[in-house]
């Protein structure tokens, strides 16, 4: 193996590939919905390209498999981006048969300019414009997912899977190492992919729903945590896929269970001085942590549409289950929206708890630092802190996916952080989603409705 390219590596990739020969790349981006799209070429090929090509038109799917025609002017030609790779990403495919690395690349046009519609690129610009204003945006966030009976029929309830006693996922222990053990087989393998890859995971817990698990990572920086998350979902899946089993990032797979949410964690600090902005000298809060919970407040119901991407992804917001209904914020108040956890003055820092698991981790932590920063900006105060059952307030979201794309399409002040070409461009896909979910009818309608109306 060439060791001038091996040097380039990160240390996990370094020490994954140690002895051994490199057999082949995947060279991979996110698309929309955050599946991995690109190319497997072999080792030897790899380190002879500087880039490789692929339709922008990817970026145009439905999570069908169906395109949103969300052509320029010129027309739906799909012109070829140029993918580079950022080798700091490297990282090892520890489920596979060979010597594998995984490397996510970036996408430019002709002209070398980023594609302003690519999930990656989207998140990058929001950052950028953080550290413009002298300002380093810092996240957390956390991972809920379902370890489900293995489902080859859509029209069969998705069922939870079976533990290692024999029997199925039991809900309603949240917290238990017991329930916890049940998984050990899989837990095992995450662990292990996860060393593999040089990624650090904070925690694993039992959550309320059955089957229901939590990873935690550690704080950091923006892109760096996306990639970590994108990547992870790959993993996790692999490693269900190992013991016969499952793992889904529904926002909502099973009827009366709790949803899955990416919760997120976010704190500033002031690039010059490396303090935490929502923190004074003495430790109290600051105006700017006032402003960027208004942000939130003011912001988020118009990027529902891109933090709950789904039309499943509405079955989450529901009282009592676990996930916010509104946008009322509070301290240590898991009910609200908006959370305020514990903390010491240097970790402050507010969670937004309406994300979703199924949403694209680049564009939801993009999206959400969106709605912080414009709250910096426009210098507002949000609602006294709600104190008390959230549950118990008015609903002020959302909830289905027409209503939150007419508030997203008509939100200009953060498609000028976000981009405005990548608004467009979402806005369209997801209107194609919304489109072909009408146009299938469900079982609840042929069982109540065929006979009795």
């Amino acid at each position: 193996m060439n060791d001038e390219w091996t040097s380039q590596l990160p240390e996990a990739a370094q020490a994954y590939l140690e002895g051994r020969k490199l057999d082949e790349v995947e060279c991979i981006i996110s698309d929309l919905p955050g599946i991995a799209r690109g190319k497997a070429v072999p080792a030897t090929k790899f380190m002879r390209q500087e880039y490789f090509h692929l339709p922008d038109s990817i970026f145009y799917q439905t999570i069908t498999g169906d395109w949103g025609e969300a052509a320029g002017d010129d027309g739906f030609i799909e012109r070829d981006m140029i993918l580079r790779p950022d080798m700091s990403t490297a990282t090892a495919a520890p489920w596979t048969g060979d010597w594998t690395l995984q490397i996510i690349h970036d996408a430019y046009d002709r002209k070398n300019k980023p594609i302003e519609f690519a999930p990656r690129n989207v998140l990058k610009r929001v950052v950028e414009l953080y550290r413009k204003q002298g300002l380093e945006p810092v996240v957390a966030p956390e991972m809920e997912f379902f370890l489900v009976a293995r489902n080859i029929d859509p029209a069969k309830k998705i069922e939870p899977m079976m533990g290692r006693s024999g029997r199925p996922a039991a809900a309603r222990q949240a917290y238990s190492m017991t329930a916890v053990d049940e998984f050990g087989p899989v837990i095992d393998d995450i662990y292990d992919f996860a060393e593999a890859q040089g990624f650090e995971i904070d925690g694993i817990t039992q959550e309320g729903g059955a089957g229901q698990l939590e990873i935690n990572l550690v704080h950091g920086d923006p892109v760096k945590l996306a990639d970590e998350v994108f990547f992870f979902k790959r993993l996790i899946r692999e490693a269900a896929m190992r013991h016969n089993c499952y793992a889904t990032f529904m926002a909502k797979p099973i009827a009366d269970e709790p949803g899955s949410a990416m919760h997120i964690h976010h704190s500033v600090l002031d690039i010059e001085t490396g303090q935490n902005i929502f923190s004074g000298p003495q430790g109290g809060e600051t105006d700017a942590f006032f402003h960027y919970i208004a942000g939130f407040q003011n912001h988020l119901p118009a990027a529902i549409a891109v933090i709950a991407p789904y039309v499943n992804s509405y079955r989450r917001y529901v009282r009592e289950h676990a996930a916010p209904i509104n946008l009322e914020w509070g301290r240590d108040n898991r009910t609200t929206g908006i959370r305020v956890p514990l903390s010491s003055p240097k970790s402050r820092r507010v969670e937004n708890r309406l994300a979703g698991m199924d949403c694209n981790p680049y564009l939801g932590i993009a999206v959400s630092l969106a709605c912080g920063l414009i709250g910096l900006n426009e210098e507002k105060r949000p609602d006294r802190q709600f104190k008390g059952d959230a549950y118990e307030g008015e609903e002020d979201i959302p909830r289905e996916m027409g209503a939150a794309l007419d508030l997203f399409d008509e939100a200009s002040a953060l498609h000028e952080v976000l981009g405005p070409e990548f608004a467009r461009v979402y806005s369209i896909v997801k209107r194609a989603e919304y489109e072909e979910f009408l146009g299938v009818i469900s079982p609840w309608e042929r069982e109540h409705l065929l006979l009795n109306v």
